[in-house]
């Protein structure tokens, strides 16, 4: 039964993502805003670092170790369409938490920030890349 319920909840979130968020969105974004809302608001920066390498001030007492943006590797695929870390999947990661999708509880939910500031922050994790 829980099982069930989590499956449909998936699809319903996959559904409102999708409707959500246009593809392309970090086009959209604006990466000097996702910049000052990482370090900000976003407080992304506490655990994933300045420069996104996973090495933030809570990182050393976190395990699992936050994701390294820098590297570009992104492990799920939340919006189910077959490509793990796409825009879509890092919107609904960013809004619902990570636990959502069978990733770390430690990766809470960013619910607070609106749909234009999680476009604003995946441009500007995209731009982390090395």
């Amino acid at each position: 039964m829980k099982r069930e319920i989590r499956r449909i909840g998936t699809a319903l979130l996959t559904l409102c993502a999708a409707a959500w968020l246009p593809m392309g969105a970090s086009a959209a974004g604006d990466a000097e805003a996702g910049k000052a809302l990482y370090a900000g608001l976003g407080t992304c920066f506490t655990c994933h670092g300045d420069t996104g390498k996973g090495d933030g001030l809570a990182a050393a007492a976190l395990d699992p170790k936050p994701r390294d943006f820098s590297a570009a590797e992104f492990k799920y695929d939340a919006d189910k369409d077959g490509t793990p870390g796409s825009d879509a999947d890092l919107a609904l990661i960013i809004k619902n938490g990570a636990a959502v999708y069978g990733g770390s509880p430690l990766m809470t939910p960013f619910g607070h920030l609106n749909e234009q500031q999680i476009v604003d922050i995946i441009a500007f994790i995209r731009t982390l890349k090395k």
